[in-house]
């Protein structure tokens, strides 16, 4: 659990307050002069209704140069961000032609592969003349080639299961395969923090959804004990299945999920394990098997392993590993993989390729290097930020890096300030996080060099002490450059 300074609280709330209130003043106004001028949907009801659209108009459309940064260069260590202007007080904004180097603290290119690859992209380019751009169709149709079934099986052998599915979409894969998996009579125990993906799939389940404290066994363990006792709502008899659904780390908070005892408390109760290493596979374990590997889980008590291309692999969509029954049944039920466009070839390709190269079996130790170097990379840059006295979420070898924020105006205020001085950053609010728990989210790449991470943390320090976002003590500074220099020597 978060707990928020007591005064950051407080700031938070007062602003917010304040904004609510003169944003319900200026909708007040607006309805008196609404009633002078003609809509041309006179009799219509508003499309757009409640605090959602408020929020957009009032909150949102302030800062929402903060937001959607086009860039000009692939998501590499350094892209091109474009200048965008406004004419009118940011409700739309028009791109320039003026770009800016900027060091790129903001995308999953965990590994470093979504830049060329002297390994991947000549095979991808070899692809796309072989295969073309899409398949045009679905898997069930013509939509499966070669790659596919090479790329499934490359997913499985990597993750340590029998077989596996591929799917043109990461967000997809979880919300498409919930419902397929349970449906009413079974019980879906979800942790509080679970992506959104998670969230629509249980909804659109049918299943009765239960949710535990966030990466808390003993409150998941209560859970699970309280409603095998229960039984299904009204009838009380046995649930049909119950599925505990958890991420290998948390893509907000940078937290590694307690694996090891949550996989315990569901052998002893009997309940499926599902698995979401959206953010977790290819960057973190010694091989990049992601937390299972790490924590030391044997991925046969994993019954559903899920996990995404868009990360570590420079790629895109996602993946479903288990049982060959389980990827059989899938096959035939799913709607991603019956009636979606298969995923692109050369995104296959690109996929297959990564692998290779994070196993060796390119003949060269860059995959080794490349895990090292993530998992150096994160350790220092998060230790750093703590001495300098920002409030950091998440545990070591995470590329996550979430820096709290808090107060409604200290999220413009970092990322502009960031973006001045060519760092750009990803700030996060409501509604991808609770309302006073805003944040700036740092993303480490393998990609990042020494003078990139030097250079990073002296810019968000003096961006930090500008703002106000240091909410703890900071190190003196001499011994702060003294053990930086220890580390990389």
């Amino acid at each position: 659990m978060i707990k928020i300074p007591y005064l950051a609280a407080l700031t938070t709330l007062f602003s917010y307050g304040l904004l609510f209130v003169f944003g319900q003043l200026r909708d007040f106004f607006r309805k008196i002069f609404d009633c002078w001028s003609h809509s041309k949907l006179q009799g219509y009801a508003p499309i757009c209704l409640g605090l959602e659209d408020f929020y957009i108009r009032r909150l949102y459309l302030r800062i929402q140069d903060c937001f959607n940064r086009p860039i000009s260069s692939p998501p590499d260590a350094w892209f091109d961000v474009v200048e965008r202007v406004s004419n009118d007080n940011n409700k739309t904004l028009k791109r320039t032609t003026k770009v800016s180097r900027c060091l790129n603290l903001g995308s999953y290119n965990y590994l470093g592969f979504a830049a060329a690859d002297e390994y991947c992209t000549p095979r991808v380019i070899e692809s796309l003349k072989r295969f073309s751009p899409s398949t045009c169709s679905t898997r069930v149709d013509g939509g499966t080639t070669t790659l596919h079934t090479e790329l499934e099986e490359s997913v499985a052998n990597f993750v340590g299961k029998p077989a596996a599915v591929v799917f043109g979409m990461g967000y997809v894969t979880n919300s498409a395969i919930l419902p397929v998996l349970i449906g009413k009579g079974g019980l879906i125990i979800s942790d509080s923090l679970n992506h959104n993906s998670i969230v629509n799939g249980a909804r659109g389940s049918g299943a009765t959804v239960r949710v535990f404290q966030h990466n808390t066994p003993y409150h998941l363990e209560k859970v699970l004990r309280e409603q095998i006792a229960e039984g299904q709502p009204r009838t009380h008899r046995p649930w049909k299945k119950i599925i505990v659904v958890v991420e290998g780390i948390y893509s907000m908070e940078g937290e590694l999920c307690k694996l090891p005892e949550i996989v315990a408390i569901c052998k002893k109760s009997k309940a499926y394990v599902y698995l979401d290493e959206a953010h977790s596979i290819g960057a973190v374990g010694k091989t990049g098997r992601g937390v299972c590997e790490l924590l030391g889980v044997d991925t046969a008590d994993v019954d559903i392993m899920m996990g995404t291309f868009t990360k570590s692999f420079g790629s895109c969509g996602g993946y479903i590993a288990g049982s060959k029954e389980l990827i059989k049944y899938l096959k035939y039920t799913c709607p991603a993989h019956v009636y979606a466009t298969s995923i692109s070839p050369p995104a296959a390709q690109q996929i297959i390729s990564s692998i290779k190269v994070i196993l060796g079996e390119d003949g060269s130790s860059r995959g080794a290097q490349k895990l090292a170097r993530i998992r150096e990379n994160c350790n220092f840059f998060r230790s750093e930020l703590q001495k300098m006295g920002f409030e950091v979420l998440g545990d070591n070898d995470s590329p996550v890096m979430p820096i709290m924020l808090y107060n409604p105006s200290k999220i413009p205020a970092f990322s502009r300030e960031c973006l001045k001085r060519n760092v750009a950053v990803v700030t996060v609010a409501f509604p991808a996080t609770p309302l006073l728990l805003a944040r700036a989210r740092i993303c480490i790449s393998a990609a990042h060099t020494k003078e990139d991470l030097i250079k990073a943390l002296e810019v968000i320090s003096r961006v930090g002490d500008l703002v106000g976002i240091k909410y703890f003590p900071a190190e003196p500074k001499k011994q702060q450059l003294e053990e930086t220099r220890v580390k990389f020597e």
